[in-house]
């Protein structure tokens, strides 16, 4: 932690002491600290920041005072709100570097929009304020990997795991030929975040919110070997 962000961590517990000798109540204390990322482009930066510090082994592992975490009961004021994969290897807040309260996080096998992510997801914009939506893929994915697969090997999976594995699909319909196998799993997981973003974007409240500035929906791809995530943000990497 640098001595400017040092500075300002001591200056919010030393407020929040002062409200409980004061006598403050909890909601009180809750309003004393508001998210410090105020904009798209500042919750960008802020995950790259994040990432760049896990990925070379300078992780701060944000944590909270005992009085911060007790403030934290009343009200969350996350920044970005992430769909991400449910593989184990893809810890979503240590990848970034985040504290509690940070990061508001849905998580599914091969991160696909499904209508429980999705409610999940317009909650955030609609009542915690978030000003960025990601949908993160991962190297290695399990999922992406069943949904190359010839359908007959699909069809012997349980129901509600064939349903998870078509809504990957239609991501890697128009995969080009990519012999190495390694690039051919980067290629098909990058399909299938932009498929997923390209999902949410078309969804009443996701797209209003977009247009009117209040959040911008982008992609990631979070490689296992390294801990770096590539960013999906201009319109050219977005496009499926």
């Amino acid at each position: 932690m640098d001595d400017s962000a040092a500075q300002i961590a001591a200056d919010l517990e030393r407020r929040i002491l002062d409200a409980i000798r004061r006598g403050a109540s909890m909601e009180d204390i809750a309003d004393i600290k508001e998210s410090d990322v105020a904009t798209p482009d500042a919750a960008i930066q802020s995950l790259k920041d994040g990432n760049a510090r896990f990925f070379s082994g300078q992780a701060t592992r944000p944590e909270m005072s005992a009085n911060e975490r007790r403030a934290q009961i009343m009200g969350q004021t996350p920044y970005a709100a992430i769909l991400a994969c449910s593989d184990s290897r893809v810890p979503v807040e240590l990848v970034f570097d985040q504290g509690l309260g940070q990061l508001f996080v849905v998580r599914v096998a091969g991160n696909v929009v499904g209508e429980a992510g999705l409610g999940t997801l317009e909650y955030a914009i609609r009542h915690l304020d978030v000003h960025l939506v990601v949908v993160m893929g991962h190297e290695a994915c399990g999922a992406v990997a069943a949904a190359l697969l010839p359908e007959e090997r699909v069809a012997e999976e349980p129901h509600h795991l064939q349903n998870l594995i078509r809504r990957i699909q239609p991501s890697l319909q128009a995969m080009p030929v990519i012999r190495d196998k390694k690039a051919r799993m980067r290629e098909a997981v990058l399909n299938n975040v932009r498929y997923q973003v390209s999902l949410l974007r078309d969804e009443p409240v996701i797209r209003e919110a977009e247009a009117a500035g209040q959040i911008r929906v982008i992609g990631a791809y979070y490689e296992i070997g390294s801990g770096a995530v590539d960013f999906l943000v201009d319109e050219d990497d977005l496009r499926p």
